[in-house]
């Protein structure tokens, strides 16, 4: 049975969503699920923007077929050739072999690796154009947003951009489609921010490229390939991902992530976030890195101004979890945020000075305290007047 919805006059989603699948991409857990979007034009002439993943195959094509109701599909538009999207192009050129494919260059030879036989295609560039019949629709290219291929495509008619993985978010739909239907604040922007931190976070200039273009774009609907469809809010949207593109916090969050064996490191991230509320300061997430799976810490340094970061040493290294989130904050290409440290170990602390190289590795960190808060097993009177200078310092520094 189809499961649809009307975006426009002429314009239909019939993607799908998956709440079955744990991982996105093997990586990220998604407890909310999934959406898998895809775009119906119907004009003079119908235009598929993208296919779905074979997880939801079923469903698409049947929804596919719905909306065309005996109609032929003329142009298939593939923005990006990632399975999840690009999947069941195959099978919708055997349903519909005259239809004409659209994509980059890179886009048709990612095509033939993936074993898709394509008998009509059309490879556009910057700024070419297509006529539908009553719409026009340009392309841009967006390489590395996040991989080289992709393009956007925009309806120069009706304001609506097709973003590809661009705005896109975790969560699936549960039938809403529209921002505006949700809650977006208390539902959907951690999904949203934790998408792009870990999926594209990586590629901000490349990013900050594509933003460019679109501000020059009359955009009045952005239609993603994950996620809600936007008809509000467009430049808060645009202002978010700005921030998100150049590493900029959001605010004056406070992230405290600790890495413990026995509870002591882990006693010390309390002690120091209840000395912060004591101060006034109540954007603080405390996470324990062996409990908090990595994608959801990454969010967290996205979204806060200043880290603190408490590991215990482990076999003379930073401990497991703690060297993962570090890893991936450098493979994320996260900048600009103050950082504090503190190490513990009972005979030989070593993880802080591991932790201090590895942050003063990174692009625009600024380590705050010269010398990590070093604790021998537990937390003593000491550490805690150390604890009170770090609280002091951080204070300090969210109050310029």
């Amino acid at each position: 049975m189809h499961c649809t919805r009307k975006l426009a006059d002429d314009l239909y989603w019939i993607g799908g969503n998956d709440k079955s699948f744990q991982y996105f991409e093997g990586v990220h857990p998604i407890p909310e699920g999934i959406s898998y979007n895809s775009y119906l034009m119907l004009d003079e002439k119908t235009v598929l923007f993208d296919t779905c993943d074979w997880k939801i195959g079923q469903q698409f094509l049947e929804n596919l077929d719905y909306v065309l109701n005996g109609r032929t599909l003329d142009y298939v538009v593939v923005d990006h050739m990632e399975p999840d999207h690009a999947a069941t192009l195959g099978e919708v050129l055997l349903r519909h072999p005259d239809a004409i494919v659209v994509g980059t260059a890179k886009a048709h030879q990612f095509m033939e690796q993936y074993g898709f036989r394509v008998t009509h295609s059309l490879v556009v560039k910057e700024g070419d154009k297509l006529n539908f019949g009553r719409h026009t629709v340009a392309f841009y290219t967006a390489p590395m947003v996040h991989w080289p291929e992709v393009m956007v495509a925009f309806d120069e008619t009706d304001g609506i951009l097709f973003s590809a993985d661009a705005f896109g978010s975790f969560r699936a739909l549960d039938g809403a489609i529209f921002n505006d239907e949700v809650n977006y604040e208390r539902d959907w922007e951690e999904a949203n921010r934790r998408y792009y931190t870990n999926i594209v976070g990586k590629f901000g200039k490349q990013v900050m490229a594509v933003l460019k273009k679109a501000s020059k774009l009359d955009i009045r609907m952005i239609c993603p390939l994950h996620g809600v469809v936007w008809r509000s809010d467009i430049d808060w949207l645009l202002d978010k991902y700005t921030k998100w593109a150049t590493y900029t916090p959001e605010g004056k969050g406070i992230l405290i992530a600790y890495g413990s064996m026995y509870g002591h490191t882990e006693n010390a991230a309390h002690i120091l976030a209840g000395k912060l509320y004591e101060r006034g300061l109540t954007d603080i997430t405390l996470r324990d890195t062996t409990e908090t799976h990595v994608s959801y810490l990454i969010s967290d340094a996205f979204r806060c101004s200043a880290v603190v970061l408490l590991s215990v040493t482990y076999n003379m290294n930073i401990f497991p979890p703690m060297q993962n989130f570090l890893d991936d904050m450098k493979r994320l290409n996260l900048q600009n945020r103050k950082i504090w440290l503190a190490q513990n170990g009972t005979w030989a602390p070593n993880s802080g000075k591991l932790m201090s190289e590895m942050v003063g590795c990174m692009n625009g960190m600024e380590i705050m305290n010269e010398e990590p808060l070093t604790m021998k097993s537990s937390v003593t009177e000491e550490n805690e007047e150390e604890l009170n200078r770090i609280a002091d310092q951080i204070a300090a520094a969210l109050a310029e």
